[in-house]
């Protein structure tokens, strides 16, 4: 991927946290970024939380509304260290505590195996998968694809203790 193209991705999504999570100091009553920064400010990870309709597997069959959790990343020197963990916890307990939800949902690819790995150990349980998926990917030549992915919607149930304790 080139520098310019690399700008015009970090701008896009730039633009879409600000539309998906409202402006700085602008809180959304339906959307929550948490972010988990070091001593010095530096953001080391972030997880995006809202309330959004929930498909099914292929898109068929009804169709929920309740707290989706996405765009969880832990920048790369911050790995290992439980970060990702971290921020679950933190949205785990904004849902239940100010949102008033008993459960959350989110999407993981299902390549994605640290993050499955990480989300079965706190207690999340596959519902769906969705073979037929897409997903954009960058390559080599600096344009980005789409591609073939396989979607797994996992669930947790926050009112059931888990390995980590119970919430306060």
């Amino acid at each position: 991927m080139t520098s310019s193209q690399q700008r015009q991705l970090t701008s896009q999504q730039i633009a879409e946290f600000r539309r998906r999570y409202g402006a700085l100091g602008r809180k959304s009553k339906n959307s929550e970024l948490l972010l988990c920064t070091n001593g010095s400010g530096e953001i080391m990870g972030c997880l995006g939380v809202e309330v959004d309709t929930v498909k099914k597997s292929g898109g068929s069959g009804p169709r929920t509304t309740g707290p989706l959790m996405s765009n969880v990343a832990v920048g790369r020197k911050f790995r290992r260290r439980g970060i990702a963990e971290a921020l679950v916890k933190q949205a785990e307990l904004l849902v239940r505590k100010q949102w008033g939800y008993t459960e959350m949902f989110l999407y993981v690819e299902k390549q994605n195996v640290p993050a499955i790995r990480l989300y079965k150990k706190m207690g999340y349980r596959t519902i769906w998968e969705d073979d037929l998926a897409q997903t954009l990917v960058p390559l080599d030549s600096g344009i980005i694809a789409s591609k073939p992915t396989i979607i797994v919607c996992m669930k947790k149930d926050l009112m059931r203790p888990s390995l980590f304790g119970p919430f306060k």
